[in-house]
């Protein structure tokens, strides 16, 4: 239930994001639900390997090598998906940006409503 609850606030997320930033376009609620289940698939398999792989670059840019490595994981999505579209890689790697801390944000009161 909790997994369904995450997926359905970052679709949120992603709705309000795409209204408010040019370069992303989103189809509608429904494709937001999907491409949530593609980003936490892409997450949970592909993040870890890339994450590895360029563990030397990110502990010489002191982690914000993670940085890049989110937007591909945006433009990966948008690759996948014919309902999601991001207009390049600044767009992208401003959207994760956004798109984490309006997350972090949701959740947290989420969190406080729990309590």
């Amino acid at each position: 239930m909790n997994l369904i609850i995450k997926l359905l606030i970052t679709a949120v997320a992603v709705v309000v994001l795409a209204k408010g930033l040019p370069g992303v376009e989103v189809a509608g609620f429904t494709s937001a639900v999907i491409l949530a289940i593609v980003l936490a698939f892409l997450d949970a398999i592909i993040k870890p390997i890339l994450v590895i792989l360029t563990l030397p670059i990110t502990i010489l840019t002191l982690g914000l090598f993670l940085l890049v490595i989110n937007a591909c994981i945006i433009l990966l999505a948008d690759k996948f998906m014919g309902g999601f579209n991001v207009s390049g890689f600044w767009v992208a790697l401003l959207f994760s940006l956004l798109l984490s801390f309006l997350e972090s944000v949701l959740y947290s009161l989420l969190d406080k409503d729990k309590r």
